[in-house]
């Protein structure tokens, strides 16, 4: 029984082993006084940040293991020292455990004690590690725990990690770096539990400013990838990350320059850190990679994304069209990549959106012509992409006659009606959205649109199953049909009218909107021919019915056909 209790006070307290000092025990120790930390219930702020401490040194220490260092005087010093401040350490721990302490203030000024002599530790500990006195053998990173642990060992294994990037030379800074994007790129709870320990991010950004490629390209990696999370933009921001990352961007390597750029492209989504790139000189370095034609498109894709984000604040974007930013994001659109060219495209939409002066700069540049080239059926743009510069399109010129004049002399009516008839549903889609609203821009798109057949393709999404698509098309062609020679067109299709006719019956589920059918019908009215197909249509009685439910467009429609020669046709008297 004595040997028992001899042998478990060994295990669970450093008193019994406090004249030996070999580096294992003093690990021992310490992984001991974590654990024992863990069921304190008082005092908890101060002893997580003893506890964060205590797994720092662990780190160190454990690294140390894989060190030449048995004979060296300062290590087995410090490791002494430390053993004293452990055998203290656990006392108060006890003590916080079994509420034996007789005063709190007391208690609280003990533990602020600990907690400095640990950091003091833990300087020297990295004193020495960067002194080079060592010689390292291999440096055997504690083994990232397995899928589905606990958050404690998880914590561990990134408090570690850091542990080796503070104190460690050159080769176990990469290496933990290596690994910590390895967790964090994997799982996400790497990335919460990373950002948690706030000294991390810190230490990451510092890197961002260090002499050694790999350090600075491993550490913006790392930064990258928390950054992408909303939660935890603003530590990056708050530890001081976006001068630093415009450095990297001016001076760094190409990986660092790539990765920094995507991780300021994600911290500007959010506009309110626009100015601080701005102030830092960010716009100026990011518009001269983006006008230089040798740099890897991996870096030209974030750098568009960066400056399309800025491009919302009103003086942002006045300084970047004085340094011939439309220029420069006109020829990218013409980009073979896709993520540079969908950035340059959605650039050009928000430089120049709400302001007329940009606007016209765009297209003065060839800004139509680039967006209308990546529509053409030939090209091998992507649907995303022809998605994107339809929209854009739609909002740059829309509002501009002699824009739509440029963009009918560039046959964009014509690539219209092919993504209308053969491009994929979403692209199907915007385009018959597009060619609604363009129909309502003026009489030349209206004719436009009539020559090249659109009245066709209109008159079967009429019956379409989407309520949406059908109220489109009915629109559209209510536009149309005002026009002389759409109208004329129209009537000689026998059955465009008899399908009009037929949608307005109570039986159809999928009719179009009943006012911009009645509508399209009146305008047909002002032709003999159109008249005569209406009065002679066998669906005449859908009409009849409407105006009898006292359908005011209805009746009118009926006043209408009711005059001159067709009115003995009708039997009914209508009164309005």
């Amino acid at each position: 029984m004595g040997e028992e209790s001899k042998g478990q006070r060994h295990t669970h307290s450093p008193e019994s082993s406090a004249g030996e000092s070999s580096l294992r025990q003093t690990i021992d120790f310490l992984s001991s006084l974590i654990s024992l930390s863990h069921s304190i219930k008082v005092f908890s702020a101060k002893w997580q940040s003893i506890r964060n401490k205590l797994e720092e040194l662990s780190s160190g220490l454990i690294a140390l293991e894989n060190c030449d260092s048995s004979e060296n005087p300062e290590i087995n010093g410090l490791i002494l020292s430390m053993m004293v401040t452990i055998t203290e350490s656990y006392d108060l721990a006890r003590r916080c455990v079994d509420l034996s302490y007789s005063g709190k203030l007391l208690m609280q000024s003990d533990l602020d004690v600990i907690y400095a002599k640990l950091d003091t530790h833990s300087r020297k500990l990295s004193e020495i590690y960067n002194a080079g006195v060592l010689t390292r053998g291999f440096a055997i990173i504690v083994s990232r725990p397995g899928f589905g642990a606990c958050r404690d060992d998880m914590r561990f294994y990134v408090r570690d990690l850091v542990t080796r990037m503070k104190i460690g030379d050159i080769e176990m800074k990469r290496q933990a770096l290596t690994n910590l994007h390895s967790a964090v790129v994997e799982d996400e709870k790497y990335v919460n539990v990373t950002a948690e320990l706030g000294d991390i991010v810190h230490v990451l950004v510092s890197f961002l400013d260090s002499p050694e490629t790999e350090i600075q390209e491993g550490s913006a990696k790392v930064v990258s990838v928390i950054s992408g999370f909303d939660s935890y933009k603003g530590a990056v921001i708050g530890a001081g990350a976006i001068a630093p990352l415009i450095r990297v961007l001016e001076c760094g390597s190409q990986l660092g320059k790539e990765a920094s750029a995507r991780c300021l492209q994600k911290l500007t989504e959010n506009s309110d850190n626009a100015w601080s790139v701005s102030a830092h000189g960010g716009v100026t370095a990011l518009l001269k990679i983006c006008s230089l034609g040798d740099c890897r498109t991996e870096l030209i894709g974030p750098a568009c994304g960066v400056l399309k984000n800025l491009a919302g604040v009103e003086e942002i974007r006045r300084f970047m069209v004085e340094e011939g930013a439309i220029s420069t994001f006109t020829k990218l659109s013409r980009s073979k990549d896709e993520t540079v060219q969908i950035n340059s495209i959605e650039f050009l939409q928000n430089i120049a959106s709400g302001d007329e002066f940009i606007r016209q700069m765009v297209v003065k540049e060839g800004g139509i012509r680039a967006l209308v080239r990546v529509i053409e059926p030939r090209s091998a743009c992507s649907s995303k992409t022809r998605e994107i510069s339809l929209r854009a399109i739609e909002n740059l010129c829309f509002s501009s006659t002699s824009s739509i004049g440029i963009l009918l002399n560039y046959s964009f009516v014509d690539h219209l009606i092919f993504f209308l008839r053969n491009g994929e549903v979403s692209v199907q889609e915007l385009a018959l959205k597009v060619a609604v609203r363009l129909s309502g821009t003026s009489e030349e798109a209206k004719k436009a649109l009539g020559d090249a057949g659109f009245m066709a393709e209109l008159i079967k999404f009429l019956d379409s199953k989407s309520f949406e698509v059908r109220e489109m098309a009915a629109e559209a062609l209510a536009g149309m049909v005002l026009v002389p020679r759409n109208r004329k067109r129209f009537v000689q299709e026998d059955r465009n009218i008899a399908l009009l006719l037929q949608l307005l019956g109570p039986e159809q589920e999928h009719s179009g909107n009943k006012k911009l059918l009645l509508s399209i019908l009146m305008s047909l009215t002002s032709s003999n021919s159109g008249r005569r197909k209406i009065a002679s249509s066998g669906h005449l009685k859908n009409i009849e019915k409407l105006a009898e439910a006292e359908v005011y467009d209805a009746k009118k429609l009926v006043r209408k056909l009711s005059t001159n020669r067709f009115r003995t046709m009708f039997s009914g008297f209508w009164h309005f």
